[in-house]
């Protein structure tokens, strides 16, 4: 598939792939084969990549591991602006460190969590941000009130744009209804479509980009999903989203990273094992998991 167009002057726009990271089987970093993934992924018409997410397990990772992974990911996408690094980290001095990093390896933007080791109020929330903002590297907001337990309702995030501290928000709270408020609270917000399972929902209500989980195995069908829901073709989008959404929900369960890299073992791809604490999945689980796989690749939505 050739390459959607990327906009380095808005880089979070578009199809950024949230990474996974290929472990060898002594779980050591397999920095070769995740160069080689940052590649294909945009070679197969994504815009560029989220590494140090979840679903790239940042959690688990040293600090040397981690910094590496973006240096990584930054070379193989041969364009910095291609590259959004996760900056979350327990304290904001962390996250603005992180976020340095990012800018020194030459990404175009970073992703951010508000604080999530206890329940922030509004005003710690904002200093938070505003802390990260000095970096000078552009910052998406990530609201995942369900993990976090801190929402970034659209009263706030207007608040935080109108700061300066925020150029866009990943969306994952679930809600649709949310992509209308932010749009009338703060028209010049980027909306970014932040779980797989509602991608047709959010592009319809205006979102301009995806942090998405499943094109690290069906980068192409992921693709033509996306390009279809935000030019509103829904006689193109509608059914491949039906075909799709069998694997695309479970971006929303807990064991979104173990599904996601069985998929793309089943497709060919280097997903592999994870590091504790998560498990391997359950065989109802994986069972699940490989007939829905296997079902989009039958019907040729590699």
């Amino acid at each position: 598939m050739s390459q959607i167009s990327h906009d380095t002057t808005r880089p979070w726009r578009g199809i950024m792939v949230a990474t996974t990271l290929p472990l060898r089987p002594d779980l050591s970093v397999d920095y070769d084969a995740y160069a080689d993934h940052v590649r294909w992924l945009i070679e197969s018409g994504c815009d560029g990549v989220v590494p140090n997410g979840s679903l790239g397990e940042y959690q688990t990772l040293t600090a040397e591991e981690r910094a590496k992974v973006v240096e990584v990911a930054v070379e193989a996408a041969g364009d910095g602006s291609r590259v959004m690094p996760g900056v979350a980290a327990y304290g904001s001095a962390e996250s603005r460190r992180w976020a340095e990093q990012a800018a020194e390896a030459g990404a175009g933007s970073v992703l951010l969590l508000p604080p999530n080791a206890y329940r922030a109020d509004h005003d710690a929330v904002r200093g938070h941000y505003a802390e990260v903002a000095k970096a000078g590297v552009p910052i998406v907001a990530y609201n995942n009130p369900i993990d976090t337990k801190v929402d970034l309702v659209p009263t706030l995030l207007a608040q935080l744009h109108a700061e300066g501290s925020i150029v866009a928000v990943k969306e994952f709270s679930g809600d649709v209804r949310r992509a209308y408020e932010i749009a009338e609270l703060a028209p010049g917000l980027d909306l970014l479509i932040g779980a797989d399972d509602v991608l047709l929902e959010l592009a319809l209500a205006g979102a301009v980009g995806w942090i998405a989980g499943y094109p690290n195995a069906l980068p192409e069908a992921s693709a033509a999903l996306y390009k279809a829901a935000i030019a509103h073709d829904l006689n193109t989008a509608l059914p491949l989203y039906k075909s799709l959404h069998s694997l695309l929900r479970w971006d929303s369960k807990t064991e979104f990273v173990q599904a996601i890299k069985l998929s793309m073992d089943i497709a060919g791809r280097p997903g592999g094992p994870t590091r504790a604490p998560r498990l391997p999945l359950t065989p109802e689980i994986e069972a699940a998991v490989r007939a829905a796989t296997e079902k989009a690749l039958a019907e040729g939505l590699a």
